[in-house]
This record gives structure tokens, sequence and C-alpha cells, in this order.
């Protein structure tokens, strides 16, 4: 377990080295002060797994530092049942001139273990790290998804209590990224604590049990994965948005459940509808079957270029699929203040039985395929579809049937 309270960072910066000697001698101020992070605070029980997600420049990486001992709080405290381990920025304890295996016997001593807990434990370090022959060269010869495969070995045979990771885990090839996964999925189902900070918005989703949204160093959200990773796309499109009329937030539980997500409020969905092939309203659909999602949106002032899109996504959250007029190549016509349009998405519900949620958009002017100049209307669970199973329909696991085709075909003759 780990409890963080009011834990802040404040950080000089100086324009050039030299600024530092000039301000201890002038006795006159040459740096500015940012404030890194402001009275943080939170609780991570044994067994649960916090996200931690931000845009760069929120606090992230300066609070992991804090929490692992690579740098001290100015104020607040850090109470751990045990203690912290993980993987940070490449290279954090590492000396590159040394071999591998010389960074596995150092790099294990900073992180606590004795040189009996090492010896029991270096072959499986070696062995999950799979780097072969380079565990007896130089640091310096490795490329950066070595460096990880090597810190990230280290750090989980170091049995921690609570295991922090970072974006360093983002550079290393798909297979040891999965291979990762699941040593920290087993690490979770063990009692261990996980503090994940990632830009991978799905992950985020699939593993964590909760998430905080960090802005200029101060928790701005905090609640389920799905909920506060909302929260963070609806921060992004108000800061893509390039129109007169700004885009409010609104936060996608609570007092603000079924509102907008995101939003100018100068398109209002009138209504929604699922229809199923007969045209009739539905909230339930066979798997297989024709789906139409039917809307009907009002202008509030002159669209010139107005697009439309929809996306279906699960329980969790993950996009299941998603796209709008500009990406499927149609350019609808321009809207009047006041004028009403219906907009009617055709598919196939070729999804696995599970329950769903369906994403509505507006935008205006498209500056390139699927980009938009103004987020008029975003608006997450605007209906809710259960898909149910199709006896005729193959069995699968995954988002949706890609309707396989299978040839199998012998060659030769039996001995």
């Amino acid at each position: 377990m780990i409890r963080v309270e009011n834990v802040s960072k404040r950080f000089r910066l100086y324009r050039k080295p030299s600024d530092r000697l000039k301000e201890i001698l002038l006795r006159r101020r040459y740096h500015s002060e940012h404030q890194a992070l402001r009275a943080i605070s939170f609780q991570v029980e044994q067994g649960r797994t916090l996200g931690i997600i931000g845009q760069n420049g929120a606090g992230k990486s300066t609070l992991l530092k804090i929490l692992t001992g690579v740098q001290l709080p100015d104020s607040g405290s850090i109470h751990v049942s045990g203690h912290i381990t993980g993987l940070l920025e490449l290279g954090t304890g590492f000396n590159l001139e040394m071999s591998g295996l010389e960074n596995i016997r150092s790099n294990a001593a900073l992180l606590g273990m004795s040189q009996n807990q090492l010896a029991t434990r270096r072959q499986d370090i070696i062995d999950f790290a799979e780097l072969g022959e380079f565990i007896h060269e130089p640091l310096k010869t490795y490329s950066s998804g070595m460096l990880m495969r090597l810190g990230f070995a280290i750090a989980i045979h170091a049995h921690p209590t609570c295991f922090v990771v970072d974006e360093a885990l983002s550079v290393g090839d798909a297979y040891f990224q999965q291979k990762c996964m699941r040593a920290i999925h087993a690490f979770r189902d063990r009692g261990g604590s996980v503090l994940f900070v990632s830009h991978d918005m799905n992950a985020v989703k699939s593993l964590c049990d909760e998430a905080i949204l960090l802005e200029g160093g101060q928790i701005l959200d905090r609640g389920t994965p799905k909920d506060v990773v909302d929260h963070y796309h609806g921060m992004l499109l108000r800061k893509s948005h390039r129109g007169d009329t700004p885009v409010s937030l609104n936060r996608p539980d609570g007092a603000d459940a079924g509102k907008p997500l995101a939003g100018t409020g100068e398109v209002e969905l009138v209504s929604i509808q699922l229809l199923n092939e007969h045209h009739h309203p539905v909230r339930h659909v066979t798997s297989e079957r024709e789906l139409t999602i039917h809307l009907r949106l009002r202008a509030k002032r002159d669209l010139d270029a107005p697009h439309y899109g929809m996306g279906i996504r699960n329980r969790f959250g993950h996009s299941v699929f998603e796209t709008n007029t500009s990406c499927v190549g149609v350019d609808p016509e321009p809207l009047l203040a006041g004028q009403v349009v219906t907009v009617e998405w055709q598919v196939n519900a070729n999804l696995r039985p599970g329950d769903y949620a369906i994403t509505v958009g507006v935008a205006n002017r498209a500056h390139a395929v699927g980009s938009f100049d103004e987020t008029l209307l975003f608006l997450h669970d605007a209906a809710m579809l259960e898909v149910g199973l199709n006896p005729e329909a193959i069995r699968y696991d995954g988002y949706f049937n890609m309707r396989p085709q299978v040839c199998i075909a012998l060659e030769g003759a039996a001995a």
C-alpha cells in the first residue's frame, strides 16, 4: 500500500549554468520558479493499479521520481508498506560503461537487494531480459529497447510492494511489451500495487482500477479509468479547437451525466434512435444483423462545412469502431442556424455479444482527414445497445467478427 499526502515540488529554472553562480555572488535573482506539483494526495491499496495520465509537463514524471526516491519533495509525506521499484526514464541508475551483468549487480544493490537475494535472482533477471550475449557488453552499445529490457527485468525481480511504470515501457518491441504486461498482471495478482503512467489510453482503461488526471501539477480529476480518460480526451479536443466560441468540458459522470463531453454548444442532439433491419426502434440487436444509428441534430449557427461522426465503445470504454463523414469521403451540405439535419449511419452489428455505447460527434471545417478546426459536439454514451448472440454465427474472441475464410489442403499421400 502507498499513501501520498500533500506532496509539493518546486524547481528553480536557470537560463544558463552561470546564472547559478551569479545568483550566489551578486545576491540577485537569476531564476524563474516552476511549481511542478501542488499538494498531491492519493492512496493505492494492495493489489490495485492506479493510472496517472496528463499532458506533457503536467507533473507525472516528477511525481514518480519523488515516489521512487530519485527526488525529494519540498513538502508533504509518502508512506509505503514495503518498498517501491519501477521503470522510469531509460538509463536511470545505470552506468553505460559497465556491462549488463555489472549493471545488474550495481542496480540491484540500489534497489535494496542483498547479495544472497541477488545470487538467487540473477539468472531469473538474465532469462527475463532475453539479451543473449549482449548481457556481457557495455550498456553504451545497447539500443533503447535493450535498456528497457534490462531495467524492467531488474525492477520486477526486486520483489517490491509497489511497482512504478513510466513511458519507458513504450520503447520496447511488441513481444517484450506483452511479456512485461503479463508480469505486471501477475505482480498485481500477488497483492502488489502498481502506478502506471502512459499515453496509451486503452492500456490505462484495461490495466487500471482507478485513474487520476494531472494538469499543472494538480489532480484535476480522479475516478474510473473510463471517465478520467474521457475527461482527458475532452481536454485534447478543447486544445485543438480553433473556433471563436470556446469549447466547454463536462465531467462524464455525476451532475454532468448525459451532457456532451466537449463542444461549443452550437449544435444540439435533438434525438437518437437505434433501428433494426425492419427500421423499428430497438435497444437490443442480434449479432450480425443490420443496425441503423438515426440522428437528428440542430445547428444554432451557420455552419459552412459541417461533418458528422459516430463511434461504438464497449463497456470498458474501448473504441471498437469510429469514423466520420470526412473519413468516408462525404462532404455534407452547409447548415443554417435553426436548421435540423437527419444523419443515418447504417452498419452491420457483427460484434461479439455484450453491451455497447454510441458516441456522436459534430465538427466544422476539416483541414485533414479526420481533423477539424471546430469541435461543436462530442457526446459519449448517447445511446446504449445490447448485442445478443447469433446462433448461426461463428464463435470468436476479440471485438468483432472479421468473417474469416479457411482453406486446408493436404500435400502428398500419407506414408
